[in-house]
């Protein structure tokens, strides 16, 4: 059988050719790092569209309960949700209730005082991921507030790293070690007994299991206070377990087990086995278990995130399995056809042929599972360009076409193998490489060798003639090595395959800790009904008391259309009777606090007893404008009231 030869087992090849290609891996692997640190904290996979009472409004009295709407389904326990009153302290009970169509309360304490409300919640959605937020609203009149808000968000931070780096090593050593034990049952059989391919897969087994071990302690600073110290609180640890991606990972660690099995009988008794039968039914046993455990470990990625929630999920979940499993054959296959090309003496043409066939298979469904998975995480074409989800799904489609070209050469070489030694049939090239080799061993057993006497200085002297000569055998050998081109292209494009599958699988990491497309524009969509409920010109009345003598009152400000552009601004102060109040001045400002807009002035002119006007108010953008009405009644008592609204 003809045979590609890579390396010989030498000391000298092993310090000299692996150092330069672990060097331009870990080149590789520190700028993924460096990718996956830049990149910002997880984005939420449910998002707030609506509340009860909204963002900015001002209720006369105090609600029995603060509701919340989200675009799917979260979960929540007690807790996940604090109501603090002016001065920072608890104005909620503590306990939530699901209310259906994913709206959820938190009842409020009575005798509340009037002020303003600060609503922050911290929950987990369908798909594991962390959201997080807060809004205002006030009751009576808005006031200042005490409260002070961590900046961090919810999977952002130190936590969030370590998260992220566990998960992107999770994908790894399940692609080492499915891909790779995939490709010794079903490419190259007698890699079973090659040490560099044992290592490979068991390395990947551990780097898998270390990572979901990784996952399970973090992932509840991860979801919930963001302190590295509660990865190791028991108390907490047993409430992750309860959920469902606590469930995922215990399956994943238990499925494990049944792996560590598996790959100790495949290089083990299977290695061993010499009778062709024998070894026939021991490859069948191992495959049919091997796909189950395999199936198994995937499947626990499937029913804890994107998949296992939002549209057809029934479907989406198996689908994503197979997914999962063809990146792990072809790219598992790949780092270990590397690893088979430059740190083993040989491997067989035909095995590099099966795996070329492999590889074609594993891009045909990744292709068909994969478009299924954009149709359904994208939705449309604006999502596809106009949200990050659908622009990394664009950069990740981008490398899988340079991969499969990559490969398409890989396989042009795999090809011109069987053309080598001018053209010989595979069986006469195979001894022509042998027959080169043997010369050099021949060559090096000739040699007569150097004799020096014993002593301290003559035994340095030997050792070091030893040396050389073993370093001018190593060049003879690596010069018939690679006088073929064929291998050295083949490595060459292998190389640069596996180094595209490494950004490749950081890319993929990233991309499932980011808000589906399809998720982001129908929370716009929602966000955007809720704050058009409002139509026509706005109205807003909001009291005031300056302190002073005769200083109460409200005043009334009328904005019409209400909306972006032109408008015209009639200001109405009334006292508290009812009847028109004259005060010597009032002014009026806007700004829009999420843009960084304004505060944009006001001076409107006075009509009537307790009547003033402008013309030609500019609203620049739609947004959640903040109206600030400043009113003055002497010569020394003022105050400014403000108040949120919708405009736009």
């Amino acid at each position: 059988m003809q045979t590609i030869a890579p390396r010989s087992r030498t000391a000298r090849r092993a310090r000299t050719g692996m150092p330069r290609l672990l060097r331009l891996l870990l080149v590789i692997v520190a700028a993924t790092g460096a990718f996956l640190a830049g990149a910002a904290p997880a984005s939420a996979h449910a998002a707030l569209t609506g509340s009860d009472p909204k963002q900015g409004a001002v209720v006369p009295k105090a609600p029995d309960q603060v509701k919340l709407t989200f675009s799917e389904k979260v979960a929540m326990s007690d807790g996940s949700v604090r109501v603090l009153d002016p001065s920072g302290k608890r104005a909620d009970t503590k306990k939530t209730t699901d209310l259906g169509s994913n709206t959820y309360g938190v009842k409020l304490r009575p005798g509340l005082p009037d002020g303003t409300f600060t609503v922050a919640y911290q929950v987990v959605s369908a798909d594991s991921h962390p959201v997080a937020g807060a809004f205002t609203f006030s009751i009576g009149a808005p006031s200042d507030t005490k409260v002070a808000l961590p900046d961090q968000e919810a999977g952002g931070g130190l936590v969030g790293v370590l998260y992220d780096i566990a998960r992107y090593f999770s994908y790894a050593g399940f692609i080492l070690v499915v891909g790779g034990a995939a490709f010794v049952l079903g490419c190259w059989p007698r890699g079973a007994g090659v040490r560099p391919v044992q290592r490979l897969v068991t390395y990947g087994w551990v780097t898998l299991t270390g990572a979901t071990l990784a996952l399970l302690l973090l992932r509840a600073p991860y979801t919930g206070s963001g302190k590295l110290a509660d990865a190791f609180d028991m108390g907490k640890l047993g409430d992750v377990l309860n959920t469902k991606t606590g469930a995922a990972l215990v399956s994943r660690l238990l499925l494990l087990a049944a792996a560590a099995l598996f790959i100790a009988v495949l290089f083990g008794a299977y290695e061993k086995r010499t009778d062709p039968k024998e070894k026939k039914d021991l490859t069948f046993g191992l495959a049919i278990g091997g796909s189950v455990v395999a199936i198994g470990i995937a499947a626990t990625w499937a029913m804890a995130e994107h998949a296992s929630t939002g549209l057809q999920a029934g479907l989406a979940m198996p689908v994503d399995v197979l997914h999962l499993l063809a990146v792990a054959a072809w790219l598992g296959g790949l780092a270990t056809l590397l690893v088979a090309l430059y740190r083993t003496p040989s491997v067989e043409e035909a095995a590099v042929r099966r795996f070329s066939r492999l590889a074609f298979t594993s891009v045909v469904v990744l292709a068909a599972t994969g478009l299924y998975q954009s149709w359904r995480q994208v939705g449309s074409w604006s999502a596809l360009t106009g949200t990050s989800y659908g622009q990394l799904l664009l950069v990740k489609v981008g490398l899988v076409v340079v991969l499969v070209g990559v490969a398409s050469i890989s396989r042009r070489w795999t090809g011109r193998i069987a053309a080598e030694a001018g053209g010989l049939a595979p069986e006469a090239a195979a001894a022509v490489v042998v027959e080169q080799r043997a010369a050099v061993v021949v060559e090096q057993r000739t040699q007569k060798p150097v004799t020096v006497p014993s002593g301290g200085a003559d035994a340095r002297r030997s050792a070091q003639l030893a040396r050389q000569r073993a370093a001018m055998a190593s060049a003879r050998e690596k010069r018939v090595r690679d006088a073929d081109p064929h291998r050295s292209g083949l490595r060459r494009s292998v190389l640069t395959e596996a180094g595209i599958a490494v950004v490749l699988l950081a890319v993929t990491t990233i991309l499932t800790t980011t808000e589906p497309g399809r998720t982001e524009e129908e929370a716009a969509k929602a966000t955007s009904a809720a704050a058009q409920q409002r139509s026509g010109p706005l109205t807003l009345k909001v009291p005031f008391d300056t302190g002073g003598q005769d200083g109460r009152g409200t005043v009334q400000l009328d904005l019409d259309p209400g909306r972006t552009g032109s408008n015209d601004l009639h200001i109405y102060v009334k006292r508290p009777n009812g009847s028109a109040f004259d005060i010597p001045e009032v002014k009026v400002s806007f700004t829009l606090e999420s843009k960084d807009v304004g505060p944009l002035p006001v001076a409107p002119d006075h009509i009537a007893t307790g009547h003033w006007s402008a013309s030609g108010v500019q609203i620049p953008m739609a947004g959640d404008w903040k109206i600030a009405v400043t009113v003055r009644t002497s010569d020394i008592d003022q105050v400014t009231v403000k108040k949120n609204a919708q405009i736009g």
